[in-house]
């Protein structure tokens, strides 16, 4: 049995009993994409999701059954971006806005606001006002991370740490230049910025837990971790937060952004993986009994 909270922002889905100090997060599977926003886009409803991490929340949803919370997101990225600070705004893009500091996040059209989707496609025709880009910011992302933020925070009271797994998918082009020749490229790569977002403990077992499901895995590159990894990443406080990026073409059809006829069956390996990382982070019986 699992306990579930809907906001427009979030959906949170609790076991009834929390097993371990594990939290489970999508930030980018959203696809409640508002009507004035899909009406005022130069994209079309296919294109616009090309940004999203289309169906992680499936891959991901039996976590509360093994004792972990999941958080996932409703809101999409292309309308309000959960993995970047909440002042990553966009000159380019939003009204009234300075330029600040250079931010390679930002200056590719990819803040909190995004200004284009995948590819670099412009979602919009002209620049949105300031007072919209605040009303976004307050309706969607102050309360998903407040719900991050509490998560992490009883995993660390309950059991003296937390980790964060942020789950995310990446599309395979992601992955074109990156791997040496004669070598394989990865399917998983997980990011902890390099041990500042977590222990290097807390990655072997999630590293161990993917290739003992056949899978290949590497390390910070190209995906390192994003905002979350390194806004709630604090290891020397056992605070750990591992992104775990996917390759799409695994489980999805990217130009469709429509589950592929592997879906099922790779669910069921994530399934299998997750099960594996809950039972190397249950404690023992004593401490349980504490």
């Amino acid at each position: 049995m699992t306990l579930r909270t809907v906001t427009e922002a979030y959906e949170l889905i609790r076991p009834q009993r929390l097993a371990v100090p594990l939290v489970f997060s999508s930030p980018h599977s959203g696809r409640d994409y508002p009507e004035h926003f899909l009406a005022r886009s130069v994209l079309d409803a296919r294109v616009i999701r090309s940004s999203e991490d289309a169906y992680v929340d499936e891959l991901f949803a039996a976590a509360p059954a093994h004792g972990a919370p999941l958080l996932l997101a409703r809101v999409p990225r292309a309308y309000v971006d959960l993995n970047r600070a909440a002042d990553e705004f966009d000159p380019a893009l939003i009204e009234g806005v300075q330029r600040a500091p250079h931010n390679p996040r930002i200056s590719s059209g990819l803040g909190v606001i995004p200004r284009v989707v995948a590819q670099g496609r412009p979602i919009y025709h002209g620049k949105i006002p300031r007072s919209e880009a605040d009303l976004r910011i307050a309706r969607y992302w102050h309360p998903y991370h407040a719900a991050l933020h509490a998560l992490t925070d009883e995993a660390t009271r309950r059991f003296g740490q937390s980790v964060l797994i942020d789950c995310h998918s990446m599309p395979r082009e992601a992955l074109e230049g990156q791997v040496r020749p004669g070598f394989a490229r990865p399917e998983v790569v997980l990011g902890d910025r390099y041990g500042a977002a977590a222990g290097r403990e807390v990655v072997d077992r999630l590293e161990q837990a993917f290739r003992s499901a056949g899978l290949r895995v590497a390390r910070n590159s190209p995906f390192a971790g994003a905002y979350i990894a390194q806004a709630y990443g604090r290891p020397s406080r056992r605070q750990h937060v591992v992104q775990v990026e996917i390759d799409r073409s695994l489980y999805l059809d990217e130009a469709q952004v429509l589950r592929s006829a592997d879906f099922d069956a790779f669910r069921k390996l994530v399934d299998g993986v997750v099960a594996t990382v809950v039972a190397g982070f249950r404690p023992n019986t004593a401490l349980a009994a504490e």
